[in-house]
């Protein structure tokens, strides 16, 4: 008997230590503190992370070892407005009449692993179809690799506005979208928008608080909802425990959904002086797309590549909002990473941390843009954001030091997500 309780012992010891993986970091940064520090060990237990320390901690038998001592280390990267359901094409206007729900299914599918392999390991996704909150449940579920995904659903836009589904449609496919497709007028109807988001099982609300770019509409800057309205929709969603996302290019619309409590804007392209102080005041994040921006006005230059009616918008928008980022980050407002990958191709999300270092943001602090800023932001800093005991296991790796060489971040060439290893150094 006691030789049977022996081995049992022995047994379950043995199975302890193989959940036990020591990850020998040459170089690492840790989401917080503004210093890298050199030889470190990671000690990763099922999906969250024990215990982060000095010098390559011996491993006992069982343990899995990951050599990461001639690379970079960091938490897993976090781009806080992507589009996860599509991606720039010069049919994607058409693909509309043309893809079934399960086609872009199959779409998103592709797009998310294409991310999660660019070592960004959470991700919000601001608006699509519906499609993304399947994708979401999917991805929780194994079913599919990708990032963890924080999804706004569809998008909420005013009649006509940005993010209306059917602007550009002839009169008989028209029709008089509401609330339960994402289009309101009026406060009472933009609570119930929201409403129906938190049913169909968003986790944040995204509006469209001026004219858009590729919108098949003429205005890409106007403001495109009342006072009124912005503020039922902030209050209802705060309500319901979820933050909140403003597309904004214009000035007016953009000032206005900042003093309606908006969390973050998006592109910010017209962005004034006097608004970037009422952002600093409210605490009011900025999330630029740099990316989106320089590829929107390189593809505009390309014939027949958009409608017509966008190629305008494009150019003169495009262009600016590196800029007005690197005045907002002089000027001391809050900014989490994001890209608006979707309207480039996904898993370029990387070349958003070249463009913010060349405008004036050190190296280290695009890097926490990217971590533990955005995970304050979407309020699960208590889980993710940073590499310290009890977080989640989400760890990436680059080649070269990224303080040095920025560019390193468009190569990401280890990737874990809680603890599951889904890009190795050896693949």
């Amino acid at each position: 008997m006691k030789k049977l309780f022996f081995l049992l012992l022995l047994l379950t010891s043995v199975y302890v230590n193989a959940q036990k993986t020591l990850i020998y970091c040459g170089t690492l940064i840790d989401g917080k503190s503004d210093k890298i520090q050199k030889e470190m060990t990671i000690v990763v237990e099922g999906d969250k992370i024990t215990s982060v320390g000095k010098g390559y901690l011996k491993s006992g038998n069982g343990d899995t070892i990951i050599d990461l001592k001639n690379k970079t280390v960091m938490p897993g990267l976090m781009d806080m407005h992507v589009h996860l359901e599509g991606e720039s094409s010069p049919s994607s206007y058409i693909d509309e009449f043309t893809k079934n729900s399960a086609d872009i299914a199959y779409d998103a599918a592709v797009y998310a692993e294409k991310t999660l392999m660019a070592g960004f390991t959470t991700v919000r996704d601001l608006g699509g179809s519906g499609v993304n909150i399947s994708l979401r449940k999917a991805v929780d579920a194994g079913k599919v690799k990708g990032p963890r995904i924080y999804t706004a659903g569809k998008a909420i836009a005013t009649t006509g506005g940005h993010a209306d589904p059917t602007n550009g449609y002839r009169e008989d496919l028209m029709g008089d979208p509401g609330p339960k497709e994402g289009v309101i007028n009026g406060p009472f109807e933009a609570r119930k928008a929201v409403r129906q988001r938190y049913k169909d099982g968003a986790d944040v609300i995204k509006i469209t608080a001026t004219g858009g770019v590729l919108s098949v509409a003429k205005d890409g800057s106007g403001p495109q909802f009342d006072m009124d309205e912005l503020k039922a929709i902030v209050e209802t969603a705060n309500e319901y425990g979820m933050i909140t996302a403003a597309h904004a290019h214009g000035a007016e619309g953009m000032k206005r959904a900042v003093e309606a409590g908006i969390t973050s804007i998006e592109h910010g392209t017209l962005m004034t002086p006097e608004i970037m102080e009422l952002m600093k005041k409210k605490g009011t994040y900025y999330v630029p797309t740099i990316t989106a921006g320089k590829s929107v006005e390189a593809l505009a230059k390309i014939p027949g590549y958009y409608p017509d009616i966008i190629v305008p918008k494009a150019l003169a928008i495009g262009p600016k909002i590196q800029q007005t980022f690197a005045e907002a980050y002089k000027a001391g407002v809050k900014i989490a990473f994001g890209t608006d990958a979707g309207v480039f191709n996904h898993g370029e999300n990387g070349k958003e941390f070249g463009y913010m270092v060349e405008v004036g943001m050190p190296p280290m602090e695009a890097i926490k843009s990217a971590t533990m800023t955005s995970a304050i932001m979407l309020k699960i800093d208590d889980q993710l954001g940073s590499l310290e005991k009890g977080k989640l296991a989400d760890i990436v790796a680059v080649d070269e030091n990224p303080l040095e060489n920025i560019k390193t971040m468009e190569h990401v060439t280890f990737v874990m997500k809680g603890g599951i290893v889904y890009k190795s150094i050896n693949h």
